[in-house]
């Protein structure tokens, strides 16, 4: 499974350097994030490890109701989705990527994208236009929708290890 995620992320890093367009992941309003899960206790408990397990942040909504939040935790702009996959920039497999929730092509941040997942496959998918995100493996990408029409990815932050274990989530 490992193997065919780490050359599914080679191959659209192959066909990414060479495509005249690009997707668009900056529509979503740049706001602060800031999740600290960089210790291992916190890891342990509410990070990600398995190739595509996910979590889910909303801090407006105390999702997950027994985080920690303080008033130094930001969410971006409709939540984070924290997914352990490949890093398809640097063909880093096994990594947690983290996503705003929020849908690129309706851009509101009450409406976030759903994880949906049949089989071996796990996708981001928004209930109201219906669009289909890839954040296991191509790093947000459209997979199809209107999101895939118009080139919209999902809005990526930065994932930095944490010196005691875990990571620290932040804009990039």
């Amino acid at each position: 499974m490992r193997e065919f995620g780490f050359l599914t992320a080679l191959l659209f890093m192959l066909v990414s350097i060479g495509a005249c367009d690009s997707v668009d992941d900056e529509r979503i309003p740049s706001v602060p994030v800031s999740l600290n899960l960089a210790s291992t206790p916190l890891w342990d408990t509410y990070g990600v490890s398995a190739f595509g397990e996910y979590k889910i942040f909303i801090k407006s909504m105390g999702v997950p109701s027994d985080f920690p939040y303080s008033e130094k935790t930001y969410t971006g702009y409709g939540g984070l989705l924290i997914v352990c996959g490949v890093n398809p920039f640097t063909v880093e497999a096994g990594v947690p990527m983290v996503y705003d929730l929020s849908c690129p092509v309706e851009c509101k941040p009450d409406i976030r994208v759903e994880m949906h997942q049949q089989g071996a496959v796990a996708e981001a998918v928004c209930p109201v236009c219906g669009s289909h995100y890839d954040v296991v493996e191509l790093g947000g990408a459209p997979l199809s929708g209107p999101a895939y029409k118009d080139k919209f990815g999902l809005r990526r932050y930065e994932a930095r290890p944490g010196a005691y274990g875990g990571y620290l989530f932040t804009d990039l």
